[in-house]
């Protein structure tokens, strides 16, 4: 594992990512590559060099030349689907077959994966093709460097108001992306500021055609985040409003002016009316009105307008207990159902509220039969331990595929379907290692892969990137369980029973159970001496009515709501009995002193492979470990004692609480 560097992630070279036990190129061996042909386009001739240089990357020498020998072919074929590949192999030779361009070049990272997991390479044989045609990474990089909830250090992209990066960097990010079937890249904040409004103008686009052209053999096109008020900010208009002939006049020229530098542009994304964001009903219009307008000015250059679904009033009155925010997505857009146009992607985050660690599925997904939709996730861990606590999303978004929509279809029903994208908001910057934690890596790995196929598995995708990033030891299966584990065990200690928000305002990072309580956002648990939860059923604020009415009716009835999501849709009384017999205070009691306790377990897990994991590896997980368990303990003292002074009742096990 000399070899080993936390910068090439999933990536390693032999003999991590190919150990000299299974690798399928080492001396002796039999096989060995002497040739590389290339059949069909020119297309394929950056696949074949992505191919030679990752083959003599596993190999740590170079075992590609002219030679006969075994051979690899390259070519492409229109009869398999859009962007898939086949590959398979005989004692003579290999051939990886895509598509397109797109295609060919994921069949050579997926069988370089294959390669680097141990597979010999007659044996290697796959045929895939990609569920979901848009798989797009949102960062949210400022152009002063800073990343809103980045914990990875500053923007792989931007300094000081200009573009500034490393171009052997930027490449590597490619490789990266590309490896796990990521297609498209927006590289600024949805928050557009003055200076990343100007993206869009002539002053920056040179470099942004720089930095397309670096992703673009990887098959990895740009988007650029825009203002909804550009027409005024940089057009001099005295109006944004949609509806405008010289507004909508002004959004088709940018975009001419945008696509002429770079013309496979994926297009816009847009957050408007948000968060003191102005966008088209504070000028009376709708929100069909807005991303309509835009679309239309992109349609010709086969651009997509990804328009945000994250709207709510973020002025509630906590003393109002109808106004409910997970309600407002749905009351802004399933109403618009069927006006928006065929070139607007609806980008809606996969829970009703934002990212918590423990949400219902967002009630729009199935609901919005005539209006293309993204499901957004967040790789980046604002609430979920911000890359400091360990937490695999993968598990979340395995929930998420498979939690029912409707009686007879699950979230992944509808995936390349009404569902045209997977947006994931960035977890990468500058830290020497892409994710601040090692093990998050992970979630940016699993993120592409669960992308391209919703119906694999968190332990497939997490037990592959364990193989692909320390080597197929079955000491290393621990990892695996850990990680697994890792999502059930933030939960038990930082939000139980779908509460959720009893964060540190600003940051969210750490425990506050009336950090928001009485704030304006509108994310309220309304604890008191006897209860706490949200009552979202019809006699309280109706949310649960905004989905299919069996739905609403398996939420609305205590007795059938799944337990997990209980104080999400319900108030309930601390000596109401949960299904294990225990009172749902002595639940969350057991929950937290549980979660603090399972941290230990992680960290002796880990201390057990010391020695048998590269010495830096080791240290920084270690480290991360020992600061998730004061976490931990944070959240367990100040939740346990929140509760335990809200009702005076302390805990059956007789463990200390403080008063």
């Amino acid at each position: 594992m000399e070899n080993f560097k936390e910068y090439y992630a999933w990536l390693q070279p032999g003999p991590v990512g190919c150990s000299a036990s299974c690798s399928p190129m080492r001396p002796g061996r039999g096989v060995s590559l002497r040739e590389v042909c290339v059949h069909g386009s020119e297309q394929a001739d950056f696949a074949a060099r992505e191919l030679r240089g990752g083959l003599n990357w596993l190999a740590g020498q170079n075992i590609c030349d002219e030679n006969s020998g075994y051979k690899i072919t390259l070519g492409l074929d229109p009869g398999i689907q859009a962007q898939g590949y086949r590959i398979n192999g005989d004692g003579n030779g290999s051939f990886i077959t895509g598509a397109d361009r797109e295609g060919l070049i994921y069949g050579v990272f997926a069988f370089l994966g294959k390669v680097g997991m141990g597979e010999d390479l007659p044996g290697i044989s796959a045929e895939s093709a990609p569920v979901v045609r848009k798989r797009i990474l949102n960062h949210w990089d400022n152009m002063d460097g800073s990343v809103e909830r980045g914990y990875s250090g500053k923007s792989l992209f931007f300094r000081d108001g200009r573009f500034c990066y490393d171009p052997s960097r930027m490449k590597d990010y490619a490789r990266l992306l590309a490896s796990v079937g990521i297609n498209e890249l927006s590289i600024n904040n949805v928050n557009v500021t003055d200076a990343s409004a100007r993206l869009i103008t002539p002053e920056l686009l040179p470099e942004a055609a720089e930095l397309a052209a670096i992703f673009r053999p990887f098959g990895v096109r740009l988007i650029l985040a825009v203002d909804f008020e550009s027409p005024v900010k940089l057009g001099g208009l005295n109006t944004a409003d949609p509806l405008n002939g010289e507004v909508a006049a002004w959004w088709k020229n940018a975009a001419r002016v945008v696509y002429d530098y770079i013309p496979d542009l994926a297009g816009f994304v847009v957050k408007a009316d948000s968060e003191f964001r102005d966008g088209p009903a504070a000028l009376g219009r709708t929100q069909a009105d807005g991303a309509n307008t835009v679309a239309r000015a992109l349609k010709d250059f086969g651009g997509t307008v990804y328009w945000r679904c994250f709207v709510y009033n973020c002025r509630q009155d906590w003393r109002d207990a109808k106004t409910d925010r997970p309600k407002a997505a749905f009351e802004h857009f399933y109403p618009l159902d069927g006006t928006f146009d065929e070139n607007v992607v609806l980008q809606i985050k996969n829970g009703p509220v934002d990212f918590q660690v423990r949400e219902p599925v967002s009630p729009l997904f199935g609901r919005m039969k005539h209006t293309k939709q993204a499901v957004e996730f967040q790789i980046t861990q604002e609430y979920t331990g911000q890359q400091i606590d360990l937490y695999n999303l993968a598990v979340q978004w395995e929930e998420f595929f498979a939690a029912p929509i409707s009686e007879h279809r699950l979230a992944r029903d509808i995936m390349g379907k009404e569902a045209a994208a997977i947006a994931g908001v960035a977890n990468t910057g500058c830290d020497g290692n892409w994710t601040g934690h090692l093990l998050a890596q992970a979630n940016l790995y699993a993120f592409g892969r669960m992308a391209w196929d919703p119906g694999l598995t968190a332990k497939q995708v997490t037990s592959e990137w364990v193989c692909r990033t320390f080597g197929k030891n079955t000491e290393f299966d621990a990892i695996t369980g850990m990680m697994l584990a890792s999502r059930g065990v933030y939960e038990k200690y930082a939000s139980p029973l779908g509460l959720g928000w009893m964060v540190n305002i600003n940051h969210h990072y750490g425990p506050s159970p009336e950090g928001y309580e009485y704030m304006k956002w509108g994310t309220y648990h309304r604890a008191d001496n006897t209860a706490v939860g949200v009552d979202r059923t019809a006699k309280g604020t109706g949310f649960a009515g905004q989905y299919e009415p069996w739905l609403e009716a398996l939420y609305s009835d205590v007795k059938t709501c799944p337990e997990e999501l209980l104080l999400f849709f319900h108030r309930v009384r601390y000596d109401y009995r949960l299904k294990s017999g225990k009172t749902l205070l002595q639940h969350i009691y057991d929950t937290h002193f549980e979660g603090a306790a399972e941290v230990q377990a992680f960290m002796d897990i880990w201390d057990s492979l010391k020695g048998r994991l590269p010495q830096g590896a080791y240290e920084s997980v270690a480290d991360r470990l020992k600061r998730q368990l004061q976490n931990a303990l944070e959240w367990r003292d100040v939740v346990n004692a929140y509760f335990y002074r809200k009702t005076g009742v302390g805990d059956e096990m007789g463990r200390e609480i403080y008063g």
